[in-house]
């Protein structure tokens, strides 16, 4: 059992169905839902071969945790992931793109870092052990399924990390909202750490020594920072429009 996870929702269990439906140990599903999402749902795991088990809202609500699953819920198998960031690291062809999250705590914003860092081809999504979310069946909602596919490594000491990569020759480059140049200003074409700050508090000071540079996201009207996800997915973007031919 220690082996297996539940993911809930049509984004999360739908990635899953794409990608590894061997994985799928069984799908319940709310048998009084039958409309057009939930058809073409079942006629997914009809295709695949999926195990299928109808339920109700109270015992579909026991799986998820009590929170909102429309209607679906699968108990799967843990997929193997790289044993290491190293090992990670060493297999990617091309210049590496990684986020880094200091001080991210909410799960919802997490899982909002995984689905951009996904939608940006980000190779992986790094974070300190004390100061950050694990990915639990919230994140995994949220992230619509790129908490299945973007490699997320919780590490025990993150200035050290940022250091090890940069031996790698990989640029740390940390959101400020001081800092002088704008990401747009920035060479993101190289092997890139894009290092972001919890809202509010920003990086932390050591963090924020270790990166290489600094850069900010400008800001025209009223509000003084934007919530994480969406700063991480201007970043990520930006990295992604500099590296397309």
């Amino acid at each position: 059992m220690a082996s297996h996870k539940v993911l809930f929702g049509f984004h999360a269990v739908g990635v899953r169905l794409k990608t590894a439906p061997q994985s799928i140990v069984e799908i319940y599903v709310d048998a009084a839902r039958r409309d057009a999402r939930m058809r073409q749902f079942l006629q997914r795991t009809a295709e695949a071969g999926v195990r299928v088990l109808e339920s109700d809202g109270p015992r579909l609500a026991r799986l998820a945790g009590g929170i909102g699953h429309q209607g679906v819920v699968a108990r799967v198998q843990m997929l193997p992931q790289a044993h290491s960031l190293d090992d990670l690291l060493d297999g990617i062809e091309g210049p590496p793109l990684l986020l880094v999250l200091d001080g991210v705590t909410d799960p919802h914003n997490l899982g909002a870092c995984l689905r951009v860092a996904d939608g940006a081809g980000a190779h992986a999504v790094i974070a300190p052990k004390d100061h950050a979310v694990g990915v639990n069946a919230t994140v995994a909602k949220v992230a619509s399924g790129a908490a299945e596919t973007v490699p997320y490594f919780m590490v025990t000491n993150l200035a050290r990390t940022l250091g090890e990569l940069k031996e790698r020759n990989i640029w740390c480059t940390g959101l400020a909202d001081d800092a002088d140049r704008t990401v747009y200003q920035a060479d993101l074409r190289a092997p890139t750490a894009l290092v972001m700050g919890a809202e509010g508090s920003g990086l932390r000071q050591l963090t924020r020594k270790t990166c290489d540079a600094l850069v900010s996201i400008p800001m025209r009207g009223a509000v003084e920072s934007l919530n994480v996800s969406v700063a991480s997915g201007i970043c990520l973007y930006e990295a992604l429009r500099q590296r397309t031919p």
